[in-house]
C-alpha cells in the first residue's frame, strides 16, 4: 500500500510537469499563430455509394465467384438504367444533416450553413432529412435552430426529421417544423414545457457579513437574483415571463402540428416513441437507419457537414485536456483499485 501511495505521488508530480509544459507550448503557439481563415468548408458525402459498397463487400465474400460475376454484370446493367433515369430526372436526391444539440445550441451555426447550401440546390421533388438528437436548452438558441429549419419548408422542400434517442423541449421545438417526424420506438419525445432555476446565496453572504448591491434602471431590468434577497413581486414577475415563453412554445407547436391536443401534450412531460405516435407527436416509428435504407431505393442520398478547421493551438489544447483526463483517471484507478466493466 505504501508503494502505491509513493507511486501515485510520483505519477501526479510527473503529470503536473508534463501538463505545465504543454500549457506553456500551447500558449506560445496560440499567441504566435492566427487562423488562416474564419470560414469552414462544406463536406458532401454520397451515402448511397457507401451503402452500395457495403452490400458489394458482403456479397463478394458470401457468394461464389460465378454468382458474384453474374451479379456484377446485372448491377452494371442496372447502373446504366439508373443513369438514364437520372438524366430524365426520374430519380431525385435526399440530403442528410445531423444535429446533435447541446444546452447552448451552439451547433446552430453549422446548421445554418448546411441549410443555406441545401436550399440553393434542392427541389420540391427532393427531401431534406435531419437526424436530430437533443434534450433541449436555451430558448433563443433553439428558437433560431427551428427558424433555420423553417427556411426549408417555406420553400416547399419536404423536410423529414428522424429521432433515434431524444428530441425533447427545444429538440421538439425543432422537430415539429418537419413535414414528417420519424421516431425510434423508445426515443424520448415531447416536454413541451419551460424550466428556469437559479441558486440564491443571500443567506451565505449575510452570515459572512458581506453586503451585495445591485443598481438597475427599469422596473423589471432584474427580477430574481443570485446574491440579493428575492421577494414575492420578483417571483411573480419571473413566473409570468416563464408562462409567456410557454405560451409562445405551445403556439409554435400548434401552428406546425395543429392536430395535437395541446392540453394533453403541453404539460412538460416526455413520452417514448410508441406513446408519442398515439398522441400525434410523431408520424412514424422507425430508426433513422431503416428510414435511410428505404429512402435509398428511390433517391440518391448525400450527407452534408459544415466544418471549421481547428487551429494548431486548439488541437494541442484538446490533446492536452484529453491527456490530463486520462492521466488523472489512471492515477485514481491505481490508488483506489477501481475496476471497470
Amino acid at each position: 500500500m505504501e508503494f502505491l501511495s509513493d507511486y501515485g505521488l510520483f505519477l501526479a508530480q510527473a503529470v503536473t510537469i508534463v501538463v505545465a509544459i504543454v500549457v506553456v507550448l500551447v500558449t506560445i503557439i496560440g499567441l504566435s499563430t492566427k487562423p488562416k481563415s474564419e470560414h469552414g468548408y462544406l463536406d458532401v458525402v454520397n451515402l448511397s455509394e457507401g451503402i452500395a459498397d457495403s452490400v458489394d463487400d458482403m456479397k463478394q465474400v458470401i457468394l461464389s465467384k460465378e454468382q458474384y460475376k453474374a451479379l456484377t454484370k446485372a448491377n452494371k446493367k442496372a447502373a446504366k438504367s439508373d443513369k438514364k433515369s437520372n438524366e430524365t430526372g426520374e430519380k431525385h436526391n435526399a440530403y442528410v444533416i445531423d444535429f446533435n444539440g447541446s444546452m447552448d445550441a451552439h451547433q446552430v451555426e453549422g446548421l445554418r450553413r448546411e441549410i443555406t447550401a441545401v436550399i440553393q440546390i434542392a427541389t420540391t421533388d427532393d427531401e431534406v432529412i435531419v437526424r436530430l438528437e437533443s434534450p433541449g436548452g436555451v430558448v433563443h438558441g433553439y428558437g433560431l435552430a427551428a427558424s433555420q429549419l423553417k427556411r426549408i419548408t417555406e420553400r416547399n422542400i419536404p423536410l423529414t426529421i428522424t429521432v433515434d434517442m431524444v428530441a425533447a423541449s427545444g429538440g421538439y421545438m425543432m422537430a415539429c417544423i418537419a413535414n414528417k417526424i420519424v421516431s425510434a420506438p423508445f426515443a424520448i419525445i415531447g416536454s413541451i414545457g419551460v424550466i428556469a432555476q437559479i441558486p440564491n446565496f443571500s443567506k451565505i453572504l449575510k452570515k459572512n457579513d458581506i453586503d451585495f448591491e445591485q443598481i438597475t434602471a427599469g422596473q423589471y431590468k432584474r427580477t430574481l437574483t443570485m446574491f440579493g434577497e428575492n421577494n414575492e413581486q420578483d417571483r411573480e414577475k419571473f413566473q409570468s415571463e416563464i408562462d409567456e415563453i410557454h405560451t409562445l412554445f405551445k403556439d409554435h407547436v400548434a401552428n406546425n402540428r395543429p392536430q395535437l391536443d395541446m392540453n394533453k401534450v403541453a404539460t412538460g412531460e416526455t413520452w417514448y416513441g410508441e406513446q408519442a405516435i398515439e398522441l400525434g407527436l410523431v408520424d412514424q416509428l422507425q430508426t433513422s437507419d431503416d428510414y435511410l435504407l428505404a429512402t435509398n431505393e428511390r433517391k440518391t442520398i448525400y450527407k452534408l457537414k459544415y466544418t471549421v478547421p481547428k487551429t494548431l493551438s486548439q488541437k494541442l489544447g484538446k490533446a492536452a485536456s484529453v491527456s490530463l483526463e486520462n492521466s488523472l483517471f489512471s492515477l485514481w484507478s491505481k490508488v483506489t483499485n477501481w475496476r471497470g466493466f
